[in-house]
């Protein structure tokens, strides 16, 4: 079996384009694998597997949950709401008392950026990063370049924008990542109160005007607000940021090309981005949810098949 050239998934800056290469190859055969009439296949029959989360997640969650049962994998979900983190516990402590239960991997979601990197360091199992903090979510990165190249063929030359609350965003950074990786060209638009100080320094195209950066892109990956993260007001209104940055059907139509739409979830409807365009022939975001569980599962077969070297 091919493996990965690391035996975590931290983030996407440690994988090589042969890296991606590989995963996205694996999740073309499990997608194959999940639109069977039976949907499991026995290769982590023997691995056992921890969702640790620290922090909520809904879809994350369960398409990772999912992606290992179809893997046939055992199954431990963890959720610090319910847990002995309330007592006082730390994350090491919390992460060995799990391992001392004989689990091979451990998926992690915590506030903390480089959260999973500690852990990586410390304990002996495969760790896969499912969003830390502010500062990446690899997974969710695969699946929306991987939902690019399934729709337009590549990704190489292709230019993207990534729309909205750019500063508080995990999705926008392990993007930007991929997808220069990959050879596209890379935008991002929203407000200057919710672009970081450095993301000129990453090589990106940034822009203010969302009608400029529609009209330059073939993709445009919307981003929420993300209101739960804001410790300050960031601009007047959402009314305010709806009608400078919200993507509806009148922008999209004053285009002179059709453009892919994207979302990574949960969508606002009515804010950043409208219905009318979020369930419209431009948009993809479903697919990027089928697409989450077979990059999940490629991610899941490939680390298991890299082993940990101590």
């Amino acid at each position: 079996m091919s493996q990965l050239s690391v035996p975590h998934l931290l983030g996407i800056k440690n994988l090589s384009v042969q890296d991606l290469e590989l995963i996205f190859q694996t999740a073309d055969n499990f997608k194959d694998v999940i639109n069977r009439p039976i949907k499991k296949v026995p290769s982590l029959r023997d691995i056992t597997i921890a969702n640790v989360f620290f922090e909520n997640s809904t879809r994350t969650r369960l398409s990772f949950e999912l992606a290992e049962k179809r893997l046939s994998a055992d199954v431990i979900n963890f959720s610090s709401s319910s847990s002995s983190v309330k007592k006082g516990e730390t994350l090491l402590d919390t992460v060995n008392n799990i391992l001392a239960m004989k689990v091979d991997m451990v998926v992690i979601r915590h506030s903390s950026p480089g959260a999973p990197h500690f852990l990586a360091k410390y304990i002996k199992a495969n760790i896969i990063n499912a969003g830390d903090g502010t500062h990446e979510h690899p997974t969710q990165a695969l699946l929306d370049a991987f939902s690019i190249k399934e729709k337009l063929g590549s990704i190489a030359g292709k230019k993207v924008v990534i729309v909205g609350d750019i500063l508080h965003s995990r999705v926008a950074l392990s993007n930007i990542f991929a997808l220069q990786k990959l050879g596209a060209e890379v935008m991002v638009c929203g407000p200057n109160t919710l672009l970081p100080k450095y993301i000129g320094q990453l090589g990106v195209k940034v822009e203010l005007d969302i009608d400029k950066a529609l009209a330059w892109c073939d993709v445009a990956n919307i981003l929420r607000i993300q209101l739960e993260r804001q410790q300050i007001k960031y601009f007047p209104s959402l009314r305010e940021y709806t009608l400078y940055y919200g993507v509806n059907r009148q922008r999209l139509d004053a285009l002179d090309k059709p453009i892919t739409i994207m979302h990574p979830g949960p969508i606002n409807r009515g804010v950043e981005i409208h219905s009318d365009v979020a369930d419209s022939e431009h948009s993809i975001i479903l697919e990027q949810v089928e697409n989450g569980v077979a990059i999940r599962m490629a991610v899941l077969y490939l680390l298991a098949g890299a082993g940990i070297e101590q």
